[in-house]
């Protein structure tokens, strides 16, 4: 089978470390520097919320392509996102060209999806998921006529979770006790401490609508019967704004948050591993490559793994709340197991987005979560951008990936030996239900496991999405942005507040804003020492 790996990606060749030339150049811009560490999506926005702001920034990714877990996969005529896939706050993207006085709309095209998704339960049952109020009331009437009522006042509740929850806690810092204390009599009201699966089965009856309704906390990493209600405003986030999908795929976002930070001024630099962050006393002041090469830093931003960047960057002697136990007894967020496949066939019957559910839903989620046991059934998320995109695939074929929730390595699967048995039952699965002939068409096919997230994006038992976000892991509870142990150390991305998920990511790179001085204070700070 065809496996032609195109190791650039999209983004040209790889930029190494500066060049004598770049530092001579450096040396006479007197703004002070920012150091980002990491490429993904919170890194890339705080580079332009940086230089926005009148820092001279430059973005060292250890890989040879930009995106971290967003990054693109060019094989054998195909291109595969390599994770994310959805856009569902599209104005916290408008905002980053919005800094510079530029449109996304010249250099992004999105398209609203409608449907959002289809979910087949295990009967072979379909829901399809729109923002049309009157379109939904019609499936739930199809499939639970009496939780219509419920299902109307679950949406009202949950508009004002998502008032509160994310348009005013996802953009403020949780840098205090205090201020945790001020949101919780707010979020006691709302049902914080219900389940997300509790919160919604107070509204409605029927297990199908209930599992349809609840399941969006796998997209951050967090299992439905254990996350605060507090994501039931995910729900009411895609009625807002819709779901959208990035033409030419989730990558062409990467590639234009690339152009843009490289046109306003900043610098990105692949193929660059820090190794280690740099510190005087509590206080960093830079980064050391793998190469040795040493970089000056007013202050230093990491996008990578929350748990790498205090137990593995920090100088091994350096003291803090996340450098030792607490980020090793911490609960992680599931792994995913992801079969990337390209098909020489259309399958124009299979939506953009499928949620295929397998026969159990509590049950599977305990052997994830809690046992970290791989089970012989799954669920599956099912991605087809070539519905919307069919550029992403030579002409006639289709691009897919199929994404299981698995245990994170502290379970005791051994994926040398279980990866190919695990996608074979998924091709398996897919052929028998919802593409025939599936297997004869497959052309090019990769797989990603928990260890590739571990030894690739270097995540912490390779979990997919970092901690996972139950209530004592959530707010000022989690990693702050502003480091709490060691000064000018900030960090973005799903590690820390508000969390995973493309939106929350971005809001992490917003807060910067609020959490990191202006310009003038570093250089007064310099000027005096």
């Amino acid at each position: 089978m065809a496996t032609d790996i195109d190791p650039i990606g999209p983004c040209g060749p790889a930029i190494n470390a500066p060049t004598s030339g770049s530092s001579a150049r450096a040396e006479s811009d007197r703004r002070p520097h920012a150091v980002i560490i990491g490429s993904g999506f919170g890194g890339l926005a705080a580079a332009l919320r940086l230089l926005a702001r009148g820092f001279r920034v430059t973005v060292l990714e250890r890989l040879d392509r930009p995106g971290g877990r967003g990054r693109v996969f060019k094989q054998d005529g195909y291109t595969f996102d390599a994770g994310p896939t959805i856009i569902t706050a599209p104005f916290l993207l408008h905002e980053l060209w919005e800094l510079f006085g530029r449109r996304l709309e010249d250099d992004v095209t999105l398209k609203a999806l409608n449907p959002f998704y289809k979910i087949r339960f295990a009967d072979g049952d379909e829901m399809a998921f729109s923002d049309d109020p009157e379109a939904m009331r019609r499936e739930v009437m199809r499939v639970a006529p009496d939780d219509l009522g419920g299902y109307e006042r679950f949406f009202k509740s949950s508009e004002e979770i998502f008032r509160y929850g994310f348009m005013k806690l996802g953009f403020q810092p949780f840098s205090t006790l205090g201020s945790m204390a001020k949101a919780t009599p707010k979020l006691l009201k709302l049902g914080a401490y219900w389940s997300v699966y509790q919160y919604i089965s107070r509204y409605v009856k029927s297990e199908k609508l209930r599992i349809a309704m609840s399941f969006h906390p796998l997209f951050i990493g967090g299992n439905p019967f254990s996350v605060t209600s507090t994501y039931c405003l995910i729900n009411f986030m895609e009625r807002e704004w819709g779901v959208h999908f990035v033409m030419g795929g989730t990558g062409a976002l990467v590639d234009a948050m690339v152009k843009l930070i490289r046109e306003e001024g900043g610098s990105l630099h692949f193929d660059s591993e820090v190794a280690r962050i740099r510190l005087d006393g509590k206080k960093a002041n830079g980064v050391v490559l793998a190469s040795g090469e040493e970089i000056d830093a007013d202050l230093v931003v990491s996008n990578a793994d929350m748990a790498w960047t205090y137990r593995k960057l920090l100088p091994e002697n350096a003291k803090g709340r996340w450098t030792g136990r607490k980020s090793v007894k911490s609960r992680y967020s599931m792994g995913l197991f992801i079969w990337y496949f390209g098909t020489n066939r259309r399958y124009d019957h299979v939506a953009h987005h499928s949620i295929l559910l397998g026969p159990r839903y509590k049950g599977l989620l305990v052997d994830i979560f809690k046992k970290k046991k791989l089970a012989a059934d799954f669920s599956l998320y099912l991605y087809r951008p070539t519905a919307t995109d069919p550029s992403l695939a030579p002409e006639g074929g289709d691009a897919f990936y199929a994404l299981s929730p698995v245990p994170n390595l502290l379970g005791d699967t051994d994926w040398t030996e279980q990866a190919e048995t695990y996608r074979q039952g998924i091709a398996d699965y897919l052929e028998e239900t919802l593409m025939p002939g599936l297997q004869d068409a497959v052309v090019t096919e990769r797989v990603q496991t928990p260890l590739d997230f571990r030894d690739q994006l270097l995540s912490y038992h390779g979990a997919g999405f970092g901690l996972e976000p139950v209530i004592h892991q959530s707010a000022w509870f989690r990693p702050h942005n502003k480091s709490e142990d060691f000064e000018n150390l900030y960090l973005v991305g799903a590690g820390t507040h508000p969390g995973a998920g493309v939106p929350g990511v971005i809001c992490s790179a917003r807060i910067l804003d609020d959490v990191v001085p202006d310009p003038t204070f570093f250089l007064r700070e310099k000027a005096a020492s």
